[in-house]
Parts: structure tokens; sequence; C-alpha cells
């Protein structure tokens, strides 16, 4: 696949327009002005002066904990916990839906939570709801692809799970290890609004008009109207939006620290969630190109992922994909757990066809 020779961006993705001289049009556009730099900078310095006013006010206020942190086992999960604990003295309660986690991620979950000595708290819904919630979303995909479409209904639950759980155990604050540009900016930078959180009813509109959800399996999402009027709901934050990031660095740093038995368990590759794979394969057959690879892209353009690792990984993973080998072996194994057919994977709904109002 020919991707552009300075960010790996490939021809595939829609806009990439990649030259003769190997150069897609990102890279090719000047560099950004002193003014939108400048402005960018200010902002990441005012998010970073809330965030630090925000812990500092969160510390030792006679709570058992002081802040929820969702734990998927990822590299940006298990170092923000210790971050969190180790670097600021945060009372925290670890927080796990326990959904298509690998066990890889499960072994780095157990490790981080022992080292660090703290709570951990899981939670596990049925699995016919995921299976049946799954299968729907693969067979129905919006114009996006199977990564959207599955992503953007699969994160509001478990983003509304840590929701609810810091609301019932009163605690004030909710942290995610969301790098920058997760999730979509429309969702989320830094911290989801107010407005999202006490206001609006999460449950995806063509879930709904499908007839395909009981009333009880609906109620799964986060829906503030549920609540008494004057519910304080907790703050969701992402401190790696705020903070300096650096892909590569956080890989470092959560294998120097142990919370990791292996260095190659911080690879994003290894402890993704098997059921991507199936996601990127289907996105494969129908793009020709891997969801992840825009976002791998402007991370290797900002100097914040490498690209020699991307530059032997990207091709790697899509040929594990595409054959079916080793971790991409998982795309069998889902096909085969949701009962279906690669044909199946079809997109058959319109853009924002699963988006609740924002």
């Amino acid at each position: 696949m020919k991707r552009c020779k300075n960010c790996l961006l490939p021809a595939a993705v829609p806009g990439s327009d990649i030259d003769k001289s190997g150069l897609c049009r990102l890279c090719r556009a000047p560099s950004s002005s002193s003014d939108i730099n400048e402005r960018q900078h200010a902002q990441r310095q005012a998010w970073k002066a809330d965030l630090e006013r925000t812990l500092a006010a969160a510390r030792g206020q006679g709570r058992p904990y002081d802040a929820l942190v969702c734990l998927s086992g990822g590299k940006d999960s298990l170092y923000l916990l210790h971050r969190l604990r180790v670097d600021f003295g945060l009372s925290v309660l670890a927080f796990t839906t326990d959904v298509n986690i690998p066990d890889v991620a499960w072994r780095s979950i157990r490790r981080t939570v022992a080292k660090l000595e703290i709570d951990h708290l899981v939670y596990r819904p049925p699995e016919a709801f995921y299976r049946k919630l799954f299968r729907f979303l693969l067979t129905e995909q919006e114009a996006r692809g199977a990564v959207y479409t599955v992503s953007y209904v699969y994160a509001p639950l478990f983003e509304g799970d840590a929701l609810q759980v810091a609301l019932e155990k009163g605690i004030p604050l909710v942290a995610a290890g969301y790098s920058p540009g997760q999730p979509e900016p429309e969702r989320m930078v830094y911290e989801f609004s107010r407005r999202l959180i006490g206001e609006v009813d999460w449950t995806p509109p063509g879930l709904r008009e499908s007839g395909q959800f009981s009333e009880p399996e609906l109620a799964r999402f986060w829906n503030p109207a549920r609540y008494p009027a004057g519910t304080r709901f907790p703050r969701y934050i992402a401190p790696f939006h705020a903070w300096d990031y650096d892909q590569d660095q956080v890989m470092r740093e959560v294998s120097r620290l142990g919370l990791v038995d292996k260095s190659s368990h911080a690879s994003p590759v290894v402890s993704n969630y098997p059921i991507n794979w199936l996601l990127m394969y289907s996105d494969l057959r129908n793009f020709g190109y891997n969801p992840y690879a825009p976002e791998f892209s402007a991370l290797i353009r900002d100097g914040k992922a490498s690209r020699a690792y991307w530059r032997v990984m990207a091709p790697l993973v899509d040929t594990m994909i595409r054959r079916r080998l080793f971790l991409g072996s998982n795309v069998t194994t889902h096909l085969r757990w949701l009962g279906l057919k690669p044909e199946e994977l079809r997109i058959t709904r319109p853009r924002g066809a699963y988006d609740p109002p924002i």
C-alpha cells in the first residue's frame, strides 16, 4: 500500500493526495502560523492549569476516593493511574467495565493495581447484550465504517458506567486515559461538557429506531434525566489532553515503572480490544485502509509517535488482519462468536445514524 513517506498516511485515505514526491497533502501544507501555535499552546496551558487546580481541589477532602480512573489495561490508562496516585497523591478507585478485555491487558491491570495498592472495581455486564449489540452494529454500520460505528456506541456505554459509579460513590472526578485526538473532538476535548453530562440522553437514536433493543437494554446508556433535579454530576476529564503527550514515552514509562510484565505489552497493538481486529478487518474490506492510520499519522506529524515504529508495525498489522494470522486470528474468533460471515459486515446507515445529540 502506498503511504506518505513522512507521516505514513495511506494513499487510500480520502484527501491524502500523495504527490510524486511521496508527501501527502497534510505534510505538504505550510507549517501552522505562529498565531495558531500560540493559541494552541495557550489553550493547553489553560487546560493544564485547570487540571492542576482540579486535582488539588479533589485531594484530601475526607472522601474515600478523590477520583475514579477508567482502567482498560492499555498503556495510557495504566500510566494515568500511576500519575494520579503517585505524582499527585490522589486516593483513586480504578474502574473497569469487563467487556472484551484481552488477557494481556488483564495481566497489566492486576500488576498495576497490586503495585499501587489501590482499590479496583470491576463491572461485568451480561455478555449476551454486548454480543447482540456488536452483531447489530457490524451488520448495520454507519457511513464511517465499523471502527467508528462500534467504538462510538461502545465507548459511551463504559463512560456512562464510570459516571454512574462515581455518582453513586460521591466521587467528584472521572479521569480517562484518552490521548489527544480521542475521542472525536465533537464529543470531547479535555473534558466532557457539563451539558453533555447533565442534560443529554446518550442513547443512540439508531438503536432505538431499529426496534431491535428493549427499553431495559437501551437504559444501559447514560441519561441524566433519570436523576433528581439538582443532582451534581461528576466531571469527566482527559488529562493527557492537557499534559504534553508522547506515545513512545508513555510506552517506555509503563515498562520502566513495572506496570507491564513485558515491554511488548505496552504496545497498543498488543493490548487492543480483541474485537477491534474484526472492526479493522471490516474497514479494510470496505475502505481499503486501516481506520486507525490517520490517527497515528497525525501523532507522527506532531512528533508524538515514532515513525520508525509505525513504518514497520502498520503494514504488519494490516497483513495480520487480512490473513487472519497471529493477533489477526481474532477476526475469525469474533466472526464465529457473533455468528457472522465477512460479507455480512455491511455499511447500511447514513453518517451520524447512532450519534446522540451533542
